[in-house]
């Protein structure tokens, strides 16, 4: 598990940032996209599949996220 900080940039798009790593990508597909209920696998820009634990959608925000796969 690793703390993420989550936060959209001005295009709408949600960065993904992992201080540990010094690694920041764009999440491009996502399982569960509503306010009511947003998380569960993403894919981010450079290939990397995580798992966020769904919730309601508030960003800013830090989250524990857990790498599935490499890119």
């Amino acid at each position: 598990m690793a703390k993420v900080m989550l936060r959209e940039n001005d295009e709408g798009k949600v960065l993904f940032y992992v201080a540990k790593k010094d690694m920041e990508e764009i999440i491009e597909k996502i399982e569960f996209d509503s306010e009511e209920k947003w998380g569960g696998e993403v894919e981010l820009t450079n290939g990397e599949t995580w798992f966020i634990e769904p919730a309601p959608k508030k960003l800013p925000e830090e989250v524990n996220a857990k790498r599935l796969s490499l890119g």
